[in-house]
């Protein structure tokens, strides 16, 4: 990449009030990020969204660009690899969300061309079963090879990072601070395996610590890479529960391990199934059932001559004719509410008659 234009998007990353949104919104209008500071104010200003208060942010460049070439000495100096949102290597799934990072930096020996990646997370305070769900998951979905993404934090996350190396799987940590930092600390021992086996992404400067604000930053892009997020354990509220409504905003399937009811590392879990967020993980084979995912590693078996009850026979005969549809349709077309129809359909799934695609449909399994 021309070097200016790499000065200019690093200028841009770090604009006050502008974001990926609005940056994205000033490179589409200009034709690139060079092009964005060359304009003059009254045109910036022009821009939607944007007023004479940024304008005057990009316009007073000197700053930026001060900052942006200290970034750049620090990415050549460490040999870096950056992704901008508008190439070719850029992750194809974080390309359609619309405040995905015009520029992310990366180090590791990361891959990105296959196509299954699942994010997993949960709680920092992982139980036992927790752990033990999480271990026998990825040792079972082990031979799809997906790539397991998380946040390196305790609890749910260093496990699956950990167990994804055991088994031979690439796992990529986001980060919510600089490539030039470990948090926590002591997962630095982990860091060389990490680095072998995939490695670490932030859209963070080297200069930006970890601070708590930086997460939701960091989840966006958990949410965002992936085919579907993997919700182990969560309490009733938690930097994974906000990981999920990314993942369902950006139109991703969530899956959620159920709990008893009293557990307090259930309540999020159940309360993403209960408001119908996610499907109920309860064994390793649902999560390719429901991706479609074609390779054999994992086995799902249908059921044979099963019994279909009226409703389920009229959701049936509806499908039958109409191949695949949304909840809320086949109930309207069929007449029944829609918490019945949602109640025969996950029936009708358990049986093996129906699946669910992305896109909150279902077909006919």
């Amino acid at each position: 990449m021309d070097q200016q234009e790499l000065l200019s998007l690093l200028a841009l990353k770090k604009a006050p009030l502008i974001g990926d949104i609005m940056a994205k919104r000033l490179i589409r209008t200009f034709g690139n990020a060079t092009g964005v500071f060359e304009q003059q104010y009254k045109d910036i200003a022009a821009i939607e969204g944007i007023g004479e208060k940024k304008a005057q942010f990009i316009r007073n460049k000197d700053g930026l660009f001060s900052k942006a070439a200290k970034e750049l000495e620090f990415i050549e100096e460490n040999k870096i690899k950056y992704r901008v949102y508008y190439n070719e290597d850029y992750p194809e799934r974080l390309k359609y969300c619309v405040d995905g990072p015009i520029i992310y930096f990366e180090k590791g020996n990361i891959d990105l061309d296959n196509p299954y990646t699942l994010s997993i997370v949960g709680t920092r305070q992982i139980t036992s079963n927790g752990a033990a769900f999480l271990e026998k998951f990825i040792s079972e979905i082990a031979p799809l090879k997906p790539i397991i993404i998380s946040g390196y934090a305790y609890g749910v996350d260093i496990l699956a990072h950990k167990m994804a190396i055991e088994h031979g799987l690439q796992t990529i940590a986001v980060m919510a601070h600089g490539l030039n930092q470990t948090y926590p600390r002591n997962h630095a021992a982990h860091n060389e395996e990490m680095l072998q086996n995939g490695g670490f992404i932030t859209d963070f400067w080297h200069t930006d610590n970890f601070d708590r604000k930086n997460f939701l930053g960091r989840n966006r892009i958990i949410a965002g890479m992936s085919e579907a997020t993997v919700v182990i354990e969560s309490a009733s509220k938690g930097g994974s529960l906000v990981t999920a409504d990314l993942a369902c905003g950006y139109n991703r399937e969530v899956f959620a391990v159920p709990g008893r009811v009293n557990d307090k590392y259930a309540i999020g879990c159940n309360e993403l199934i209960k408001q119908s967020k996610a499907h109920m993980l309860t064994k390793t084979a649902d999560v390719p059932y429901i991706l479609g995912w074609k390779e054999r590693g994992v086995a799902v078996q249908k059921q044979l001559f099963v019994e279909l009850t009226e409703e389920e026979k009229l959701i049936y005969r509806f499908l039958k004719e109409n191949d695949n549809e949304m909840l809320d349709i086949i109930a309207l077309k069929i007449n029944m509410p829609v918490h019945k129809v949602a109640s025969q359909l996950m029936s009708m799934e358990l049986k093996g008659v129906v699946k669910p695609l992305p896109g909150k449909l279902f077909t006919l399994a």
